[in-house]
């Protein structure tokens, strides 16, 4: 059987699936695409057992049906640098040969039986079912991921927690140092309910995924989700365990306050950094008269560095020490011209949060102080 298709397309697709693939697989068929071929559309599947994406391209013409598996390596390489033009693929299930004919050459690749290639179980009819745009999912994912945490023996803090309220929905990531907290009220669900996002998976949709990609629909049991758009479904596994109670850590009452460009403190942090010390980070922010003084020195290599910055500041002096470089993540995220930093006393968590919030969101940033030597 015979079928003709996009080059850039098929590429494009097949680079978005191969995503969920890994390097080392128990079973060696998850090495390969899953193509199935009918109604004039080409279903594309890549797994590793546990997450599985599933995309698919129109065909511009086909002979027949057919499923068969292609080693995924190879026909990426194999098309990735051609020029967007019509790519005749030849399928002899006989010989489970396929034949790539463009407009330069040809390239042959041996195929293997589609049987063994497992697919997803599907989702529990009664599962929970949330729908918003993609523009609010990726904005949730993009400012919680980085406050996750590495550490697999913590593994429900891996995840960002998708806390599903009546009116409105919270993404929350927290690695114990650093904590984001998104409000959003476009989302109104009309239920409570919520789940732990894996952070692989917020990995793959903040690569796929675009902006203007539309309505995505979430659903959801207690062991496993599938995300759907209009161009693929990502089924995956959700994280078991108890999220940690992120709004219990959250100083109610911060007196001393101080508004800064944001700019201008992602520079000076990036300066800091610099001569701080490799292990700890550990950089002093003094906050006096309209001022806001950073200091970082590094004693076993007898370097230091001190950066000074106009804020809006009117209250009595105040010390505290943060890490350098998870504070320049925190400025970093934040898409806003000013930002605030909200303290209690040093020896409580600083808020980091927009001067100016999005319209109907609440986005807040924490993080944990550190002792300061002097």
């Amino acid at each position: 059987m015979n079928f003709t298709v996009s080059s850039s397309a098929l590429y494009s697709r097949l680079s978005a699936a191969s995503k969920v693939m890994v390097s080392k697989n128990s079973m060696p068929i998850l090495d390969c695409f899953l193509f199935d071929l009918r109604d004039n559309r080409l279903k594309l599947i890549a797994s590793d057992s546990e997450k599985y994406f599933i995309t698919s391209i129109d065909i511009i013409d086909m002979t027949d049906n057919a499923t068969f598996c292609v080693p995924a390596k190879t026909i990426m390489d194999s098309i990735k640098e051609l020029a967007e033009q019509p790519l005749t693929l030849e399928y002899n299930p006989e010989t489970l040969e396929l034949v790539g004919r463009h407009q330069s050459g040809t390239f042959s690749i041996m195929t293997q039986p589609a049987d063994p290639f497992p697919l997803p179980q599907p989702i529990n009819p009664e599962s929970t079912s949330l729908t918003l745009t993609a523009d609010t999912l990726l904005n949730g994912i993009s400012r919680c991921l980085f406050a996750t945490a590495n550490d697999e023996i913590r593994l429900v803090m891996t995840g960002i927690f998708i806390d599903i309220k009546t009116d409105h929905i919270i993404f929350a990531g927290t690695d114990g140092r650093k904590l984001v907290r998104n409000i959003n009220r476009n989302v109104q669900p009309g239920f409570e309910g919520g789940f732990i996002l894996p952070k692989k998976i917020s990995t793959i949709l903040k690569a796929v995924m675009s902006k203007d990609a539309g309505e995505v629909t979430l659903n959801f049991d207690a062991e496993k989700a599938v995300i759907k758009t209009a161009d693929y479904e990502l089924y995956f596994r959700l994280i078991e365990g108890r999220y940690p109670n992120y709004n219990a850590v959250i100083p109610a009452n911060n007196p001393y306050q101080a508004t800064v460009s944001r700019p201008a403190l992602v520079g000076a942090l990036k300066r800091i950094s610099v001569f701080c010390n490799q292990s700890s980070g550990l950089m002093k922010v003094h906050l006096e008269n309209n001022l806001m003084k950073l200091t970082g020195q590094d004693n076993d290599y007898a370097t230091s560095a001190e950066e000074n910055l106009y804020c809006e500041y009117d209250n009595a002096p105040i010390s505290v020490g943060f890490s350098s470089q998870f504070m320049l993540e925190i400025a970093t995220i934040m898409d806003t011209e000013y930002i605030t930093l909200q303290l209690a006393d040093p020896s409580r968590p600083g808020i980091i949060v927009p001067s100016e919030q999005p319209e109907n969101e609440e986005v807040l940033m924490l993080l944990m102080p550190m002792m300061l030597n002097d």
